[in-house]
């Protein structure tokens, strides 16, 4: 791959997380002040979890079979970009509901093909995919730095994370029909490649790597969707919680550029997921202690193994056991499996965790409502150390493209 190829897949993932980022990190907070119950800010962020239960499949059904992956890319990045606008002026339950399922439905599918055409064009995955996919870690930040800045100049009010996305994805939309052309692949004998996807499940070594994706990626949603509250519980100012939530995939790009490439080639992806999935207790157990704050921000960091050596050594290795004809749509099994069943259903459960240790009471006169967080956050930290010692027992590492 040449120099100029891996700049513009660069900037594919930049823009790619930057509009994922801009809203996804500070809306929760944003909900929680205008009113919504912890079930209803958790249906919003189901959303997309249920999208990528749905929608997936059909984009790489379309990726491998129908039309060119980048041209799926910008149209429906395009089409994001005036649903977010449209979702800038909403305040009600209800219509933020119905207009982000459909932005959902749209934006899904994007989040497995990103990595499904950088991978069809790269010539060393295990080396050159990290430096492009940390271009989108940067994104996030540069998401989370930018929105802090919008509200500096034009305040804080309901819906500015979501014009900052409608830019964002206008851009992302536009840049898409300049990446090298990806025709779909027609050498595969079955026409619906999503089926031939779903027979990897027949081998128990992926089937066991899918399993334990889905438990882990359920609890992912307690870092997403509850992390912003829990730091402004503990005194971080919600005009700073962009760029201070931004530390993590700080650490990410560092995990993405220095560990990654220099650690996978040498203890395999068995010992990289496993490195990934111990961080994770660990963040949630300092969460659980809450102090001192500056403790539990630099837990933050610990995101970047969670995320890096969990879920982008996951997409790599997906990569490496899928056969080249439906390689699209095996990335989107596993985000089906991932960022679809898993947070959709880890929504629903952060949500109900959230509300069932939530209480409210009168004080001076005053209505109160305190959240006990290490109740809130002793529930993910039990649960991935059971997934962590469970991976160690049945995942065993298996060979190259084709073997699954």
């Amino acid at each position: 791959m040449n120099l100029s190829m891996m700049i513009r897949f660069g900037i594919m993932m930049f823009l790619q997380y930057a509009v994922w980022g801009a809203w996804f990190s500070v809306l929760s907070a944003a909900l929680e002040n205008m009113g919504f119950t912890g079930m209803q800010i958790g249906s919003i962020y189901s959303l997309l979890p249920l999208a990528c239960i749905i929608s997936p499949f059909v984009g790489g059904q379309i990726a491998d079979r129908y039309l060119n992956t980048e041209k799926f890319l910008g149209i429906s990045h395009l089409i994001g970009a005036a649903l977010m606008l449209i979702l800038s002026k909403q305040t009600e339950f209800g219509n933020l509901y119905w207009i982000m399922l459909i932005y959902s439905l749209l934006f899904a599918p994007t989040l497995p093909l990103t990595n499904s055409i950088t991978f069809q064009h790269l010539t060393s995955v295990e080396r050159q995919f990290g430096p492009i996919r940390v271009a989108g870690t940067v994104g996030w930040i540069a998401a989370g730095a930018g929105i802090d800045q919008w509200r500096h100049f034009l305040g804080l009010y309901p819906g500015d994370c979501f014009q900052l996305t409608a830019i964002l994805s206008l851009l992302l939309g536009l840049f898409c029909f300049a990446l090298p052309k990806t025709p779909p692949n027609r050498e595969g004998a079955n026409p619906w490649a999503f089926l031939e996807a779903i027979r990897l499940l027949r081998n128990k070594v992926f089937l066991v790597f899918i399993l334990l994706s889905f438990i882990v990626a359920t609890e992912l949603e307690f870092y997403y969707i509850l992390t912003g509250p829990f730091l402004v519980s503990i005194g971080i100012p919600e005009a700073n919680l962009g760029t201070t939530m931004a530390l993590a995939q700080v650490a990410e790009i560092l995990v993405m550029l220095v560990f990654l490439p220099w650690l996978l080639p040498r203890i395999g992806v068995r010992n990289s997921l496993a490195l990934g999935i111990i961080a994770w207790p660990i963040r949630y157990a300092i969460f659980c202690i809450g102090q001192p704050t500056w403790l539990v921000v630099a837990s933050l960091t610990l995101h970047g193994f969670c995320y890096v050596f969990f879920f982008t050594v996951g997409q790599i290795y997906v990569d490496e056991v899928a056969p080249k004809d439906i390689r699209g749509s095996a990335q989107s099994l596993h985000a089906f499996v991932t960022l679809g069943l898993g947070l959709f259903l880890g929504s629903f459960f952060c949500g109900w965790i959230r509300d069932l240790f939530t209480e409210t009471k009168e004080i001076a006169g005053e209505m109160v409502t305190t959240v006990n967080y290490f109740n809130v956050f002793m529930v993910p930290c039990v649960l991935t150390i059971v997934c962590a010692a469970a991976f160690l027992i049945t995942f065993r590492e298996q060979g190259k493209r084709g073997e699954a």
